[in-house]
């Protein structure tokens, strides 16, 4: 499935297959030996029964002109809407569950399915479900009802060090299940994608086009990964691949089967790494963590006395590698689930105790306004000063939204709106709330100015 993830840098990424994770850790241990011959093949008899091959129909428009979009021109001309035209594509899925027939695989691979079927190694066609699916995580959730289904266990993606053997199996090319090895390559990937919560599990074991969604695992047939993305300038393997780690993908689906969707909590910080030069600046020493940008007013945060300045250094006793990491963990926790966080400020350690709250889309200030759907936050001091202007900075964006479809992204830094400077979240609710539509944007996009017509 030659499909193309979105704002992937620096080459195009190509969509691909499932990975896999270790044991507690999943160190190298010498492979099993059959009758002579160095091999994992009793362990791949075992694992790939539970690894399956998807089908996807989707309707897509015939015709691609964007006019049709515009609905003054569609409305003067009295257009109708285009004709439909189906569309086949293929990936790969892993089932978690087999009591209730559950299938992890990525959310592009189901994306804008009419119709899902599920074709597992003994060659059994069943018709699929989609539970949920969650764009951010790039994380799906399939249901299928069958007898005598085979499930993977599911690995701590945690323990996985970088050097540990793993298998990746998946449907490339749509040839038909396929087993490839390697090693894992790095942890904690990030900027794969501009959206999103990422973690990546970076491997070389061989990915290509169709493996989206099947499994990584490690050489005891534990499932740690679901392989999302390969990097690549020609479509193909180069021996760079992504997965997503098992435990992020287990959180996901937990929340996909108890809601259809993941309902994110918010403590109302900005933040962004500690870097070494700040570290030093801040008398920190070797500490590693997030820097808090900045505190929301009467947010989570606020209410429990944390300040901008402060650095977290660990959640829930887990140590913070930087601002990512922390994003990660708390975009995973569930609305109502209390955090604890360890904060150093002014030289001291101290421990402050948390609840999460709904996650709001943009304040709840700019309902339909092209900024629906975003997630603002005033610029800090920092940002400001890289950017040589005081703005607004855009934290996420939901999928489908007016946001999204206006073109925003997380990271934007929206300096201007009709043509008048804005330099706090509180601006723009003035600009709103006295009646004028928002309806040019200036932005700051990786270091470049750029002009937004919002509709």
């Amino acid at each position: 499935m030659l499909t193309k993830l979105p704002g992937l840098r620096p080459a195009v990424i190509a969509l691909c297959t499932c990975l896999a994770l270790a044991p507690p850790p999943a160190i190298a241990q010498p492979l099993p030996q059959d009758g002579g011959v160095t091999t994992i093949a009793p362990m791949l008899s075992r694992v790939t029964p539970a690894v399956v091959n998807i089908a996807v129909v989707s309707e897509t428009p015939a015709i691609s002109n964007p006019l049709y979009n515009d609905p003054y021109f569609r409305r003067f001309f009295d257009l109708r809407d285009p004709p439909m035209r189906r569309q086949m594509s293929a990936g790969s899925g892993v089932i978690v569950d087999a009591e209730n027939g559950y299938v992890l695989t990525n959310h592009h691979v189901v994306a804008e399915a009419s119709a899902i079927s599920v074709t597992l190694k003994d060659g059994r066609q069943l018709q699929a479900r989609l539970v949920g699916a969650d764009q951010a995580t790039e994380i799906a959730l399939l249901r299928i009802e069958a007898e005598g289904l085979t499930a993977l266990e599911i690995g701590d993606s945690d323990r996985l060090q970088v050097g540990d053997f793993v298998a990746a199996i998946g449907n490339p090319f749509g040839l038909g299940q396929t087993v490839t090895s390697g090693i894992v390559s790095a942890l904690g990937r990030s900027g794969i994608s501009r959206e999103g919560y990422e973690d990546f599990i970076q491997t070389d074991a061989s990915i290509n086009p169709g493996n989206s969604g099947g499994a990584l695992v490690t050489l005891d047939g534990r499932l740690v990964g679901i392989n999302t993305a390969i990097l690549t300038p020609a479509g193909g393997n180069i021996g760079i691949g992504f997965a997503v780690p098992s435990n992020m993908a287990v959180a996901v689906m937990q929340q996909l089967i108890q809601h259809g969707e993941v309902r994110r909590g918010r403590l109302g910080i900005g933040m962004h790494d500690l870097t070494p030069d700040l570290a030093e600046a801040l008398e920190l020493g070797g500490v590693h963590g997030a820097v808090i940008a900045n505190v929301e007013p009467d947010s989570p945060a606020d209410k429990a006395g944390l300040k901008a300045g402060d650095v977290v250094t660990a959640i829930d006793g887990a140590p913070v590698q930087g601002a990512t990491h922390l994003r990660n963990r708390l975009g995973l926790t569930p609305v109502g689930s209390p955090v604890q966080l360890t904060v150093r400020r002014a030289g001291s350690a101290q421990e402050i105790g948390l609840t999460m709250t709904v996650e709001a889309a943009s304040s709840g200030d700019f309902a339909g306004t092209p900024l629906d759907g975003a997630r603002l936050r005033d610029a800090s001091r920092a940002e400001a000063r890289r950017a040589g202007a005081a703005g607004i900075m855009v934290e996420s964006v939901e999928p489908d939204s007016l946001a999204a479809s206006a073109g925003l992204r997380r990271g934007d830094m929206i300096v201007a709106a009709n043509r008048l400077r804005v330099a706090s979240v509180a601006d723009l609710r003035e600009m709103v709330a006295g009646g004028r539509p928002i309806a040019a944007l200036e932005l700051i996009r990786d270091g470049r100015r750029i002009f937004m017509v919002a509709r």
